[in-house]
């Protein structure tokens, strides 16, 4: 076995990725992955401390140090195993989690030198499992007790994965046709290839969960009824109603949420454009307004459809942009054009009420808010109109009302998530729970991971008092 590094020895190994020229054209995955050399020298970086903070800041409690320790010895399949036992989607989680913002955050090598990359790491021995291994599923002793989980997301999924090795009948519904929630519908194929998603569900299946497509809470469901034929039930429904502006002319036509714009890509096929019919008009100049992921995604979307202009306008200056910083690169990369400093006022159209162009008000940076970032204020006089045919607004979503409006006993906030016990997740609703987007608003993959085994734990508890 090949020893550890020292501190600094090893630089930390780059992900290959596709030409960007190559890639504006098409929706293949843009990240091409370590090769078994790569990830042995990256993991070699790990100085296995014998108090991994990085595992503080995995949500999912991955055993870090454990995984690792695996791939150093070759023993990949064993790694993504050992992954395996707290995170059902290594897969999806080692793509699209902002691991700078929480495990590699606190692993010690970062503190004088660039962290060790636990994400690119975790993705590689999923990726290897997934082409050199086949699952078989788990045989567990069933308990008797039935579990309903609304909604086939991240929180969903990983709530299932839990509960069904503690030997509870599982059943997941899932509003849409295809399983996956955001994973599916919001997460562009060439970030996180659809196929990587649909294996883990059916390794779920292969261990007894249930999953039941187009089936509607709080329309052609009721919670009450759930609630009679299940033991417990689990709220994970997202965050699916986009947010909007209130500015003159977000009626117009060719004006999209991100929301919409992203699942007619994703989930309804246009980025197999033209091998299927695309249900997305391929708009020649689009505005997307936001600065976070999923203005990212969507910009980079919208490159890859065919647009020859794509703005990206953001009320602040790059500094302050909340996206992942290889987000905006790869971004910038693919050639999205982006108009910092500048703040939507209206939408304007021509007399057949099509979109044609965006006014921006020009902003400059004042003091410091309750957040830390400077405030962005108006530069009295300065308007920018920027011509487009599309628009995308990106600034944020909330959970769907549904359920709560249905039933009053369920508590919810004013921002529209649930209320729930910090410890258990436990709704106001005795045998109810939610977690994910829907108890603490739009967040990360890997946090509504963290809170479908939460739930989990605090459905086990309950029910085995």
């Amino acid at each position: 076995m090949p020893p550890r590094s020292k501190l600094g020895e090893i630089s930390r190994q780059e992900m290959p990725t596709r030409d960007a020229i190559e890639r504006r054209s098409n929706f293949e995955e843009v990240a091409l992955g370590y090769t078994e050399e790569q990830a042995i020298q990256e993991a070699m970086r790990c100085l296995d401390c014998k108090k991994p903070h990085c595992m503080d800041g995995c949500p999912a409690g991955v055993k870090i140090p454990e995984f690792i320790e695996l791939i150093i010895q070759r023993r990949f399949v064993d790694a993504a195993k050992k992954i395996k036992e707290t995170n059902a989607l290594p897969a999806a989680c080692g793509r699209v989690c902002p691991q700078e913002e929480q495990c590699e955050m606190k692993c010690v090598v970062g503190i004088k030198h660039e962290p060790v990359a636990i994400g690119r790491l975790e993705r590689f021995v999923a990726d290897y499992e997934r082409n050199h291994s086949t699952y078989e599923g788990i045989k567990v002793e069933k308990n008797g007790k039935k579990v309903c989980i609304v909604g086939a997301g991240p929180a969903g999924i990983a709530c299932s994965a839990d509960l069904v090795k503690l030997g509870y009948d599982v059943t997941v519904l899932e509003a849409l046709h295809t399983v996956g929630g955001v994973l599916m519908y919001g997460i562009p194929e060439f970030r996180l290839p659809k196929e990587l998603v649909m294996k883990e569900v059916e390794n779920l299946k292969k261990d007894g969960v249930k999953f039941l497509v187009n089936q509607v809470a709080g329309v052609s469901l009721d919670l009450e009824e759930l609630r009679k034929e299940y033991d417990a039930v689990f709220l994970a429904t997202g965050a699916g109603l986009p947010a909007f502006l209130n500015i003159p002319g977000e009626h117009l036509c060719g004006v999209y949420s991100a929301n919409e714009y992203l699942t007619r890509v994703n989930l309804m096929g246009a980025y197999k454009f033209p091998e299927v019919d695309t249900p997305v008009i391929r708009h020649k100049k689009v505005a997307i307004l936001g600065g976070g992921n999923v203005a990212m995604d969507a910009c980079r979307t919208a490159v890859r459809l065919g647009a020859e202009k794509v703005y990206v306008i953001y009320r602040r200056t790059e500094k302050e942009l909340p996206a992942r910083l290889e987000e905006i690169h790869h971004a910038m990369e693919e050639g999205v054009e982006f108009r910092f400093l500048r703040s939507p006022l209206e939408l304007l159209g021509d007399e057949n009420e099509n979109i044609t162009a965006v006014r921006t008000q020009v902003m400059e940076l004042g003091e410091p808010d309750a957040d830390g970032r400077c405030k962005p204020v108006p530069v009295e006089g300065q308007t920018e109109d920027i011509e487009i045919d599309a628009v995308v607004i990106a600034i944020g979503t909330t959970p769907n009302p549904l359920i709560s409006r249905k039933v009053p006993e369920l508590k919810t906030t004013k921002k529209g998530t649930y209320v729930v016990n910090e410890e258990t997740l436990e709704t106001s609703l005795d045998g109810v729970f939610a977690g994910g987007d829907a108890a603490r608003g739009a967040a990360t993959v890997i946090l509504a991971v963290g809170d479908g085994k939460k739930a989990a734990a605090g459905i086990h508890k309950k029910l085995s008092a």
